[in-house]
This record gives C-alpha cells, sequence and structure tokens, in this order.
C-alpha cells in the first residue's frame, strides 16, 4: 500500500515496515522547510500506530538520498532565523533519533549536510555502494546546524569527525564502512530489500524491549558510566513486569519461537 502525502513524502507500506521515500527530484531531494514539517508529521503520526513497526528512509533516484539542506533558504536567513532554522531542525532529527521502533536509512548517492544529519539520526545506516556522505557547510561559511558536528563525533570519534567537518570532505561507503558510519554497504539494487530484511529479523524480537534498548542507548549515550548503568537497570527492570518478556522466557525453555504481542 502506498501513500502519496501532499508534499514530498511517498510513504510505502507492507509487513508493518513503512518506506518513507524523500522525493523532491528537482533539488536531489534537498531538504526545505516544507519537507522537514512533513518528516516531523509523519514520525508524530507513526508513532501511536499499530501498522508501523518499523521504518526504513530513503531517497528518490539513485543519485541522492538527500543532497543537504535548501541553501536558498539558508541564504536568506540573519542569525535570528538561523537560530530558529537550527533548533527546529534539530528537534525533527532529535524525534527520529528517540523514535521508540526501529528505523533505518537506506543511503542511495549523495547524502550531503542536512541529508547526512538524517542518516546520522537514523538508528542504523545501510548504504548503497554509490553512497557519498560529506558535511560541507563550512565551504558556505557556516556549520552543520541540524546535529552534525555531535552526532558524527559520537559516531567515529572526533578525529575522523573533524577530518570530514573541517575540510569539508566527501568520503564514499567503503570508507563510511571503514570508520563505523554505517552499518552495511550493498548494491544499488538490493539496498532496499537489504534494509527490509534487516528490520523484518528485528522484528521478530519483543517490541517493548526494542523500545527500551533504543531508550538505554539514547539517553545513556552521554552521561558518566554510572548514570547510563542507571538507566539502562531501570529500562531492564522495567521490562520483567510485561508479558513479552515472560512469553519469551517460556519459549526458550520450551524450545519453541515466541509469540510476542507488545505488552
Amino acid at each position: 500500500m502506498e501513500d502519496i502525502m501532499p508534499g514530498y513524502l511517498v510513504v510505502h507500506h507492507e509487513n508493518r515496515i513503512a518506506t518513507l521515500t524523500l522525493t523532491r527530484p528537482q533539488a536531489l531531494n534537498a531538504l526545505n522547510l516544507a519537507a522537514m514539517r512533513e518528516l516531523e508529521q509523519f514520525f508524530h503520526a507513526a508513532a501511536d500506530r499499530e501498522d508501523i513497526a518499523a521504518i526504513v528512509i530513503t531517497g528518490a533516484g539513485e543519485k541522492a538520498f538527500v543532497a543537504g539542506a535548501d541553501i536558498a533558504e539558508i541564504a536568506a536567513c540573519n542569525g535570528e532565523q538561523g537560530w530558529e532554522l537550527a533548533r527546529n531542525g534539530q528537534n525533527v532529527l532529535n524525534n527520529i533519533q528517540r523514535f521508540a521502533k526501529p528505523v533505518i536509512a537506506a543511503v542511495n548517492g549523495y547524502a550531503l549536510g542536512g541529508g547526512c544529519e538524517l542518516a546520522l539520526a537514523c538508528h542504523l545506516r545501510i548504504a548503497s555502494t554509490n553512497a557519498k556522505f560529506g558535511l560541507p557547510e563550512v565551504g558556505l561559511g557556516i556549520i552543520p546546524g541540524w546535529g552534525g558536528t555531535q552526532r558524527l563525533t559520537r559516531l567515529v570519534g572526533t578525529g575522523r569527525a573533524l577530518e570530514i567537518i573541517l575540510a569539508g570532505k566527501t568520503i564514499g561507503a567503503g570508507e563510511a564502512l571503514q570508520m563505523g558510519l554505517v552499518n552495511a554497504v550493498t548494491e544499488p539494487a538490493a539496498l532496499l530489500s537489504t534494509a527490509r530484511e534487516w528490520l523484518n529479523a528485528i522484528l521478530t524480537k519483543a517490541p517493548i524491549a526494542l523500545a527500551a534498548a533504543l531508550e538505554s542507548v539514547y539517553k545513556g549515550m552521554d552521561k558518566p558510566l554510572d548514570e547510563g548503568m542507571e538507566i539502562e537497570a531501570k529500562c531492564f527492570s522495567r521490562l520483567f513486569d510485561t508479558e513479552d518478556m515472560r512469553e519469551g522466557c517460556r519459549a526458550f525453555l520450551e524450545k519453541r519461537k515466541p509469540n510476542f504481542t507488545g505488552k
């Protein structure tokens, strides 16, 4: 089933996986303010939809995942408007990172600037062999403003992040895999099917446990170790009061596949 939204998003639903395609071909799928609003609205609605258990984000065509933010909109901003642009964009991408259901970026072609930042906000990233990643904002006299300086540093380390940010460097899929920016690389024709295969495997697990794992990782990653351990323990112990925990243990002991209900 396919939903064509009013602006720039096309959503395909199959087996509880929603594939969200950013479609703005005249601008290599660059994210303007309208597209960001649509992303925000989609994730807000998807949080409560039982027919959506996981999400794949990709871009239309093979040239670009998302080639960046809309430079014309950026160029028109003053300092105050730049602050609003940064904070609004950060909020949209923060909501994707904090989403309680698994999100995979299927990166086809260019993922530059805001497109790279969108991919970084997803929980997992699979790249096609023609994918290109970069944060070229310093060449425009600005810096990444939607979380790029923070998420990239946490993912690949300070040295590699600064190499990309300060030089405005673009890297290919192989180098991105080597440094841990992406989880896997595949041929372009297999990109979406690979992302869905990964999610189908993940969705055999208990949905409440998946949400708790995401919460524990993302809430704890910026905290001192002791605080992160406390967050983990809270998430861990909370699951002991769920039906899925009982079912998972019973299924293991009875040597059968569990039947999780999300309760």
